[in-house]
């Protein structure tokens, strides 16, 4: 299978802000040649995850994990997952604060309130059901990468604009990660 790093569309592009479309087959050489450029466009970029719609594949597909992520040195591992047609369900109101950055708005980061906690189902690439947990940076990518389905960049979150800004000015020695 070739495998190839697409290029990321960045934040202005209008394909970044339309509703992906759900997957309607499993399993299928085209969706498994999209994970492969996906898995190999967020390895190349350092990601802790990525959405269809970033490489301009207007579907409801997104990965993310793998591993401790560079941009995230302190953040705890969150699983590889492929999750195709997601459905995010907050579990509770509480909600927390973090840095965020984005492939697709190179070069800057924001304070984003996500929720704590959250229930998300979907599918994985075979059509098998996906049911999880997620707390924490688990919680917050899962969260960011949805996002992207739907057309939100996490800038559109942000409510105080005093903390978003160039990663370089905010963080000049370095102590937080480029993008996302």
């Amino acid at each position: 299978m070739l495998r190839m790093i697409r290029d990321v569309l960045r934040m202005g592009d209008p394909r970044l802000l339309r509703r992906a479309l759900p997957v309607e087959a499993f399993g299928t050489p085209a969706l498994a040649a999209l994970l492969v450029d996906m898995r190999d466009t967020m390895a190349a970029l350092s990601g802790a995850g990525l959405a269809a719609p970033q490489i301009g594949v207007d579907l409801r597909v997104v990965i993310f994990g793998g591993g401790a992520s560079p941009r995230y040195p302190d953040a705890s591992a969150v699983p590889d997952t492929v999750l195709i047609n997601p459905v995010l369900t907050p579990l509770g109101p509480d909600e927390e604060g973090g840095w965020e950055g984005c492939l697709s708005v190179p070069g800057l980061r924001g304070w984003v309130p996500r929720w704590t906690r959250l229930r998300y189902t979907g599918f994985d690439a075979s059509g098998a059901p996906i049911d999880r947990i997620a707390t924490g940076f688990h919680a917050r990518v899962v969260q960011h990468e949805c996002d992207h389905l739907d057309g939100i960049l996490y800038p559109m979150r942000v409510r105080d604009f005093s903390r978003f800004g160039f990663t370089d000015v905010l963080f000049p020695d370095g102590s937080v990660a480029a993008d996302d």
